[in-house]
């Protein structure tokens, strides 16, 4: 759900992942971690589906204000703070968003990352760093605003 931000379209990436997976099983390579390429597959599904969602809507990515995250927290503090990080990665651009899911939460390493994305490691490098910059700038904001509000 995190690249489509929607249940019906990830079950849908899920779905379509599984039959190109399936279909391409002779490509899968013995000894690799099957995590990864299924995710390899994924991601090019979904390049793919948002150019030509693009090309026949004119539009990309679902809006921000949207995302609705879900919460078990019980506090509101922490419901408002998820909801703030959410909507801070979800306003990265997509290279980023894409370099932060994979080593962040998924656990890739900066190589199996480079190598799911097709580019290179410095690359991966350079963009969680220029998203970590954005976050925490990001971050900074929300505190003074936050203060602001107390005063």
């Amino acid at each position: 759900m995190v690249l489509s931000r929607k249940r019906d379209v990830a079950d849908d990436l899920v779905q379509s992942t599984c039959v190109r997976a399936l279909e391409r099983s002779p490509q899968f390579e013995e000894g690799t971690r099957i995590d990864r390429w299924l995710f390899s597959i994924l991601h090019s599904i979904w390049v793919n589906e948002l150019r030509a969602q693009q090309v026949r809507q004119g539009q990309g990515f679902v809006d921000i204000d949207e995302v609705e995250p879900h919460s078990e927290a019980s506090d509101f503090e922490d419901s408002r703070w998820q909801r703030q990080v959410m909507q801070q990665v979800g306003s990265l651009p997509e290279a980023q968003r894409n370099a932060v899911f994979l080593v962040y939460v998924e656990g890739f390493t900066y190589q199996e990352a480079a190598n799911t994305l097709a580019v290179p490691v410095g690359t991966i490098m350079s963009r969680l760093a220029t998203a970590r910059q954005a976050l925490a700038k990001a971050a900074v904001s929300s505190r003074h605003a936050q203060q602001g509000e107390r005063k």
